[in-house]
């Protein structure tokens, strides 16, 4: 099982670590690679267009700004897109986030919140885990973990207000 993940530029690596962190907790296995839509197109369509051969299965494609890298991605292979809106300076990543949803028929891009790379890496073990049961199952106890911590705190919480 693996995921491949794009990114605009070397500065949107802050977010896209965060997501690599994810997936090494689940041992996914990835490929991460800086692909500009605009600056190298034709690195992006080959990306594209060769990542299932190269065994990837679900792609998270995080930019900035114009944000168009993950329907480049998406416009040249069937794979699962995931778009990763990254906060810009300029509009605080409302521009990234429209460009990413904004699709048009036909050219899909699940899109999670800006700088939601956690998000985007949970949702592409999701979408690996419909084929990889020790994916699906590994996400069961995430979940009953994410829910044991907030009982701690709320129980934690509501002792300290007495």
């Amino acid at each position: 099982m693996k995921a491949g993940i794009v990114m605009g530029s070397r500065s949107d690596y802050k977010a896209v670590e965060r997501a690599e962190k994810i997936l090494d907790g689940f041992a996914v296995d990835y490929e991460t690679r800086i692909i500009s839509a605009h600056r190298t197109p034709s690195a992006a369509e080959e990306f594209a267009r060769g990542a299932e051969e190269e065994g990837i299965e679900v792609i998270i494609a995080a930019a900035g700004k114009a944000a168009h890298l993950g329907g480049v991605i998406a416009a040249y292979t069937p794979l699962p897109v995931i778009g990763l809106p990254i906060k810009s300076s300029t509009l605080d990543g409302l521009d990234s986030l429209l460009s990413m949803v904004q699709m048009p028929r036909g050219v899909p891009v699940a899109t999670v919140a800006i700088d939601g790379a956690e998000n985007a890496a949970l949702l592409a073990v999701q979408i690996l885990s419909v084929k990889y049961a020790q994916l699906r199952e590994a996400m069961i106890t995430y979940k009953a973990n994410m829910e044991r911590e907030v009982l701690r705190d709320d129980a934690e919480f509501q002792s300290e207000k007495i």
